[in-house]
């Protein structure tokens, strides 16, 4: 009796040791798996965040280059409106007399404008008349953009539009663009004004451009 009591003793102990085993195996197993769920909700949770950074950064990239085409756009489109005028007789006599007759004439910024594109100068115009607007602005989150922009694509070095400024004129601008106004840009383009009126100007009136000019508004005064 004693040796059966054993024996059944034995048994018993084999089972709940059997039975303990398997309870905790399953524990076991399931712990790399749900390492490995808190790995993945970790990394969807970080994947998600990134994908909404790059998101946020894509749009306002995009909404970046947007108000920079809609000045653009304006800014060409009022150059291309000029292109677009055909000069009187009188006025294309009068660009003959002064520089700032032809730069008061839309018609004669428009045919001095495609002159400087034979000498790849064309910046300074377009520069020019980027101030022109500008000087006119008086709303102020307005006037900053647009003053960044101007900086960004005519005065900053990095820009392939870089119009030809003084070390001094360069100083005043940047100390100008800390607090933008209207004026920020007035030595600049004072500076640039002087520029053509001084160097492609002299070019200009002895160019084919104007003289091909002359000689059709002379000969339409005759035939009046």
């Amino acid at each position: 009796m004693g040796s059966e009591r054993m024996e059944m003793r034995k048994r018993q102990m084999s089972v709940q040791q059997d039975s303990v085993a398997g309870t905790t195996a399953p524990a076991q197993n399931e712990q790399p798996g749900q390492g490995n769920r808190g790995s993945n909700a970790c990394c969807f949770c970080w994947c998600c965040c990134c994908s909404c950074s790059c998101l946020t950064v894509r749009n306002e990239d995009r909404e970046e280059r947007n108000r920079r085409a809609s000045y653009d756009l304006k800014a060409e489109g009022n150059a291309d409106f000029e292109e677009s005028l055909k000069p009187t007789a009188e006025e294309v006599l009068l660009w003959g007399e002064s520089f700032d007759q032809l730069m008061h004439c839309p018609a004669g910024r428009s045919a001095f404008r495609q002159f400087l594109r034979t000498e790849f100068s064309e910046e300074n115009m377009l520069f020019w008349l980027a101030c022109e607007e500008f000087s006119k602005e008086t709303n102020k989150s307005v006037i900053e953009e647009k003053a960044r922009i101007i900086y960004e694509d005519y005065i900053s070095i990095l820009s392939p539009k870089e119009v030809s400024l003084d070390s001094r004129v360069r100083e005043v601008i940047n100390r100008n663009m800390l607090e933008p106004t209207s004026h920020t840009f007035d030595d600049a383009q004072l500076q640039i004004y002087t520029l053509m009126q001084r160097d492609s100007y002299p070019r200009f009136m002895n160019s084919p451009v104007y003289k091909n000019l002359l000689k059709t508004v002379s000969e339409q005064l005759v035939e009046s």
